[in-house]
């Protein structure tokens, strides 16, 4: 069983750049240890017949065949521009 000391309580609250009083750090450690406890019982379970898992729910591709659906209709859509030029819309220059 693992167990947190002061210790490794300032390295870890130099690593998460945590400033703690000491009524902080005694209250993190014992939520830290129970958090490891909580894990160490879950490592009692015999999970050797279990398949692993990554998802709660079974997920399938999803990916369609990237087929064009519509035709080009470029002058049809240039037909309402209010210019244009060389097949493109023109518009007002903004920038100088």
């Amino acid at each position: 069983m693992v167990k947190i000391d002061d210790e490794t309580m300032d390295y870890i609250g130099i690593l998460a750049k945590l400033s703690l009083n000491e009524e902080e750090k005694k209250q993190a450690q014992k939520d830290m240890q129970k958090m490891l406890d909580y894990v160490e019982k879950l490592n009692e379970l015999d999970t050797t017949k279990e398949e692993p898992v990554t998802h709660l729910f079974p997920m399938e591709n999803v990916f369609r065949e990237d087929v064009v659906t519509n035709e080009n209709q470029r002058d049809e859509m240039l037909a309402n521009a209010p210019g244009q030029k060389e097949g493109q819309y023109q518009v007002p220059k903004i920038v100088e």
